[in-house]
């Protein structure tokens, strides 16, 4: 009766389903009792059973099992450790119905005895047939399925369910939302199968309130909180969740601060607590972290005790960092290490070990430091392993890793094979590791482990914007920098602009052939408006083929083929007889090379490091055009103080014409982009009549830049600038030699100018605004430009 009036109870339950929140809860719990149901069921339908231990010892003569309808009575069997012969022994039958339970596939078990036949009764559990996530707006289901366990076509357990409750919980709890609520509802299917539903509601973020610090006395409460990952809620932080308390970035700002106080001289520093208080609205979180700083103390002696027979001192000494009388820095003493440890490896010696010895000198505030360096014990690597890598094949990532089986263990190849992992964008940065353990084959072994976690690499973006080059413009790009799985890039991308648009197409493949050279190719179309500059317009189609390699980690070399077409319309009645006469298609079939060295720590944002390049043109190779051009670029970066980035840049260029008159748009153009304070070709030699830029044959640029820093949130993404930029540009020899009483305008001395700016990773893209208010050596003819400025985003 109990089961006929659950199921007419549950037939309307089921039909209320999508009702409040309390029916949906009687539902749960209504359904809930399907196994007890279907237990009372088997019982009532088989009769009851007598316990196996209840008539004697004598041995059993039939094993029979009743109930099941997926798993096979062979497979239940397995699990029970008695069989036909053996007594009636109560332990072993005890156990096999914890071993049954044990598997997960049932909901209830019994054993029983009638007669000599021992009787396995089992209710299975029923199959999740679907698995639905309701509500959840701020987490995609593709960010929650990976972490839940539970799977269509697994057996259904409600042990496993409330853990899956749990890892959804935590999910949302590392996005700041300690207000949402999961529940679980199962709806009973025929065939004894289920769909199980999460309804989540998440609820409001929850937000960090208030940052404290106690027992700070050397920095405020403010450098602190510039200091560690959390933020404090503000409005301007609404394309961020920095803001929300994360458990996880709480830890994680305990190391930061740790980290910040070692690299100021605080050698004793620590963190005693970092606590977390929600409010009573339960709303948002205060946060206290209590630390306890300690003395400040600088360097006193450093020495290097070299035990390696053969290996001289004085050739560490350039890459010690650490200096007496400075500050304690624990970073530079691991950066020391880590030099330490390459300049001895490069030298041929792959077993070392550097240990720093350090004493303190509470007395003078002081500490001692002794860098011994001894050679370590010989190892060698085992195996390499590959873990967490979905979509990417094996291969790519064991390329990056500049380890293999049977080479000599080293260090310092392991963290720049960490380093090269994370450089490929394919994987996500905090989750890159590349450790070694101890292999069980030998100790002299051990295995390199390479785990990831892999990250979206497709793009699909769109952008507006607006430059002072080329007006207000618009475009959209497709890319994917992992195509297949297979580290190859493939992009196209569409720009349409007031002056400039274009359209191109590019593949590139780094490893060509399996060996480190990068291959690709490229097809392209552009449109260039340059009739305010120089009374025409120019429209080129072509296509590239490029292949480099790299000599080692910071020097590489690029070749480039290169076929286009290049036609000049709109050429006005009124422009320059030069330029008149360049009407028409010309044909540039042309090879290229560029060989550099590169030592900046990042190549967008550098703050320290140098790099050299060099190039060469050569066009001739079929066509119309015949020149030869090269080129000298070089640069420099450094931090003399935090947050303070010096940069001097310069560049050469010489063109020479073989036989044949240089087109306008060959020749090298000064003014905007790389000479601010004048407008695009503003400095350029021009026709004296139309004032129409022509171009020179060779051009040199040098570029001083000091980027300040504003003491503002980084979040912010302000960066003020003062820069200053030199610049000189040579005539068209031969076009002064061509026409007959040329009136070219031009002047070989040297152009500056000087003026500040402003660099912002604003909410709507990277602004970049310039603002030249000197000018040096301008002759009249120069065209002025005191703003420059550029914007856009991709979304």
């Amino acid at each position: 009766m109990l089961c006929v009036a659950w199921a007419g109870l549950q037939s309307r339950m089921n039909a209320r389903a999508n009702g409040s929140p309390p029916r949906r809860l009687a539902a749960l719990v209504v359904t809930s009792l399907i196994p007890a149901c279907l237990v009372a069921l088997t019982l009532a339908l088989l009769g009851p059973l007598t316990p196996a231990y209840a008539q004697g010892a004598d041995v059993i003569e039939q094993l029979a099992v009743s109930g099941n309808q997926r798993i096979e009575g062979a497979t239940i069997r397995s699990y029970i450790t008695v069989r036909e012969g053996d007594p009636f022994d109560p332990a072993r039958i005890d156990r096999s119905i914890k071993n049954l339970f044990a598997t997960g596939l049932f909901a209830d078990v019994a054993i029983g005895r009638q007669g000599n036949m021992l009787v396995v009764r089992v209710v299975e559990n029923p199959i999740i047939n679907r698995i639905s996530l309701e509500g959840n707006r701020r987490i995609e289901d593709d960010k929650i399925n990976p972490e839940i366990q539970l799977r269509p076509r697994v057996v259904y357990t409600r042990t496993k369910v409330q853990q899956d409750v749990e890892k959804i919980l935590e999910l949302y709890r590392r996005k700041g939302r300690f207000g949402v609520r999961v529940e679980p509802k199962v709806i009973e299917l025929p065939q004894n199968r289920v769909d199980l539903v999460f309804e989540i509601t998440e609820g409001k973020p929850t937000y960090v309130r208030k940052i404290d610090f106690r027992g700070n006395r050397e920095f405020t409460d403010g450098d602190l909180r510039d200091v560690v990952l959390t933020r404090e809620e503000r409005w301007w932080r609404f394309l961020t969740s920095n803001d929300t308390y994360d458990p996880e970035r709480m830890n994680f700002d305990r190391e930061l601060l740790r980290r910040h106080y070692l690299q100021n001289g605080y050698a004793d520093f620590e963190v005693v607590s970092a606590v977390a208080e929600l409010a009573p609205n339960r709303e948002s979180f205060f946060m206290t972290f209590t630390v306890k700083e300690g003395d400040r103390y600088r360097l006193g002696k450093i020495d290097v005790d070299v035990k390696i027979q053969g290996y001289p001192k004085k050739d560490l000494e350039p890459v010690i960092l650490t200096r007496q009388g400075d500050w304690y820095n624990a970073k530079e003493i691991d950066d020391t290490i880590n030099a330490m440890t390459d300049a001895v490896g490069n030298a041929g010696y792959a077993f070392i070990d550097v240990n720093p010895r350090i004493r303190r000198n509470p007395d003078t505030r002081t500490i001692d430091i002794l860098y011994e360096i001894e050679e370590g014990p010989r190892v060698f690597v085992d195996r390499v392993e590959v873990k967490g890598n979905v979509r990417t094949l094996d291969r790519v990532i064991r390329r990056e890793i500049l380890l293999a089986e049977g080479d000599a263990f080293n260090s310092a190849k392991i963290r720049r094979s960490k380093e090269r992992l994370e450089n490929l964008g394919f994987f996500k940065e905090d989750k890159v590791k590349v450790e070694s353990t101890p292999s069980e084959v030998a100790p002299d072994r051990t295995v390199i482990t390479a785990e990831v976690e892999e990250q979206s690499t497709g793009e699909l973006q769109f952008g507006v914007g607006f430059s002072s080059a080329s007006g207000a413009l618009f475009d959209v790009g497709i890319r994917e920098k992992n195509l297949l799985g297979r580290g190859q890039d493939l992009r196209l991308n569409l720009q349409l602009a007031e002056q400039q648009s274009q359209i191109d197409l590019g593949f590139t493949e780094p490893y060509f052939l399996d060996r480190r050279v990068v291959a690709g190719g490229d097809l392209f179309a552009t449109r260039q408006d340059y009739q305010d500059e120089a009374g025409f317009t120019s429209k080129s189609l072509g296509g590239s083929a490029r292949f480099g390699f790299n000599y080692n980690e910071y020097v590489f070399q690029r070749f480039n083929y290169t076929l286009s077409w290049t036609k000049l319309t709109g050429i006005s009645t009124f422009a320059s007889q030069y330029v008149r006469e360049q009407s028409g298609t010309a044909v540039t079939s042309s090879v290229s090379q560029t060989i550099a060295i590169d030592r900046r720590n990042n190549v967008i944002e550098p703050t320290r490091g140098y790099y050299i390049s060099l190039s060469t043109d050569l066009a001739g190779l079929g066509g119309t055009e015949k020149y030869v051009r090269g080129g000298l670029g070089a640069g420099w970066y450094t931090e003399p103080f935090e947050g303070w980035v010096i940069g001097l840049t310069s560049e050469f260029g010489y063109l020479v014409g073989l036989g044949k008159d240089l087109k306008v748009y060959q020749r090298y153009q000064m003014g905007g982009q790389n000479l601010r304070g004048f407008d695009d070709f503003g400095a350029s030699p021009r026709d004296g009549n139309t004032g129409d830029a022509l171009g020179g044959d060779w051009i040199a640029i040098f570029t001083a830049e000091l980027k300040i820093p504003l003491g503002l949130p980084k979040e912010i993404g302000i960066t003020p600038k003062l820069f200053n930029d030199w610049g000189a540009i040579g005539p068209p020899k031969d076009l002064k030699k061509r026409l007959p009483r040329p009136n070219i305008i031009e002047n070989q001395r040297l152009k500056g100018a000087a003026g500040i700016g402003v660099e912002w990773e604003s909410p709507v893209g990277p602004i970049n605004i310039d603002w030249s208010p000197f000018v040096f050596n301008r002759t009249p003819f120069d065209d002025r430009q005191k703003f420059r400025v550029n914007f856009g985003q991709r979304f």
